[in-house]
């Protein structure tokens, strides 16, 4: 039976299709290979053996002449030895490939659970950056944007039980899920309307890439390419494709509701939780969400009536919520045993690299030059070149910036609101406006080993 191929673009395209249409063939091919290569092995080891029998207590005459050429034949056998043992050991590795018995592990699951204005999108890249991992930047957008939830009692659990159900499709490979909720709906499975794709390599790259469409207006497109309207059906297939998968995002706060996709037999989950001291975190907020913190600036500006309690409990309720999921994870139940790992992003911030490595190490991940070479490139950005929204930054000087904009008042108020969240964390309290503008007093803890679990 005749079997065609589409003449591949590249190597791995070339690798796929005889992956994919030849396996079997090219098995028996090694297979037959490599029990020629073991049947000479076995013949030149019993020759070998004859010649290095060959009786001793011979004649001077006869030993001497015997001598050089039993030396060279053992010299021959032994590097024709070595030839078939390279070559048999080449040959398993790439039935090994073809077969698909040679892949990089298994296919691993990694959610980096956060919240607004905590680096997420920075630490986000450190995964987007590997070639083997399908990565999605805040795909529960959508979700936020078409279900409304009101705040607290069972409307919170309603929401986290949904975005964890749409987190586990997603998580499947099945992002048709998000096309109930994309708005505009998306026409014959294509979409102008992902939010943020340009933040994922994989749907910017081919085949999910298609060719720009004339007068489509695109709200979220690619950074450096010109791309179609998204074709959910490409973007699930590319996904299926990848060797991994990866998800940011900023909408689960409730790691205790996350046990069904941990337990999930077709998944392999691992939740990289990354926090920030709060008095960053609110800095950052009123910065990029102004409007939203009006109410705040106008305290600090004025300060004759004090802060609506409401906004000081939404705060108190951010922290506490993020200090619960940090405390389930660190007791090590048996279903997050070796799958959760707390990250603080000033440790990021301070050792990009290093920390990188660690969670490449806890996801099961090979941490590969492209993405040792991003960080390299997106954490000595100049002083001046790091926007609000930003993943390229000096990080070693940005992380504390924040302590010499932000009133002291403020941080009083966010130390009153977080202290429980802020000392499991490690984060210090500053007594006094010298303490937070003070360089050589830092409101920094050690990190705990047994952070990683």
């Amino acid at each position: 039976m005749e079997i065609r191929c589409t003449s591949p673009q590249d190597f791995w395209e070339l690798l796929h299709c005889l992956k994919m249409r030849s396996k079997y063939a090219i098995l028996l091919v090694f297979v037959v290979g490599l029990v020629i290569i073991e049947k000479e092995n076995n013949f030149i080891s019993r020759v070998s053996d004859k010649l290095k029998q060959s009786p001793q207590a011979e004649a001077n005459g006869t030993e001497a002449s015997l001598a050089p050429a039993e030396n060279g034949s053992l010299a021959s056998l032994q590097e024709l030895d070595a030839a078939f043992s390279q070559l048999k050991s080449r040959l398993r590795n790439v039935t090994l490939q073809v077969a698909g018995e040679g892949d990089p592990g298994p296919r691993r699951h990694v959610l980096l659970m956060a919240t607004t204005r905590t680096g997420s999108s920075f630490v986000g890249e450190f995964f987007n950056q590997q070639g083997s991992i399908f990565y999605l930047f805040e795909p529960l957008w959508h979700i936020e944007r078409t279900v409304t939830f009101e705040p607290g009692g069972a409307n919170a659990v309603g929401s986290a039980l949904v975005y964890r159900d749409v987190l586990k499709q997603l998580l499947l490979c099945d992002l048709y899920i998000l096309e109930s909720f994309i708005s505009p709906a998306p026409e014959g499975h294509l979409t102008p309307f992902m939010f943020r794709r340009g933040s994922s390599r994989s749907l910017c790259e081919e085949p999910v890439c298609t060719p720009g469409a004339k007068k489509v207006f695109e709200k979220y497109h690619c950074k450096n390419r010109r791309c179609g309207p998204l074709n959910i059906t490409l973007a699930a297939e590319a996904c299926r494709r990848k060797q991994h998968v990866a998800l940011k995002t900023v909408r689960i706060r409730q790691l205790e509701f996350l046990q069904p996709l941990v337990e999930d037999p077709r998944l392999d989950v691992r939740i990289i939780q990354l926090v920030r001291d709060p008095r960053a975190v609110l800095a950052s907020r009123m910065v990029a969400f102004s409007g939203k913190y009006e109410t705040w600036k106008k305290w600090v500006s004025e300060g004759e009536a004090p802060l609506r309690e409401e906004e000081v409990q939404r705060l108190r309720g951010n922290c506490e919520s993020i200090r619960l999921s940090a405390e389930l994870g660190l007791r090590r139940p048996g279903w997050l045993r070796g799958r959760y790992m707390l990250v603080r992003y000033e440790d990021v911030a301070r050792a990009p690299l290093q920390k990188a490595e660690e969670m490449y190490r806890f996801a099961g991940l090979p941490l590969t030059p492209q993405v040792e070479e991003w960080i390299g490139k997106n954490t000595q950005a100049p002083r001046d070149g790091s926007g609000v929204y930003s993943t390229r930054k000096n990080s070693s000087e940005q992380f504390e910036k924040w302590r010499f904009s932000i009133p002291f008042k403020l941080a009083q108020v966010v130390q009153d609101a977080c202290a429980p969240a802020m000392r499991l964390f490690g984060y210090k309290l500053a007594s006094s406006p010298a303490a937070l503008a003070n360089r050589s007093f830092s409101l920094l803890e050690e990190a705990q080993p047994s952070w990683v679990t």
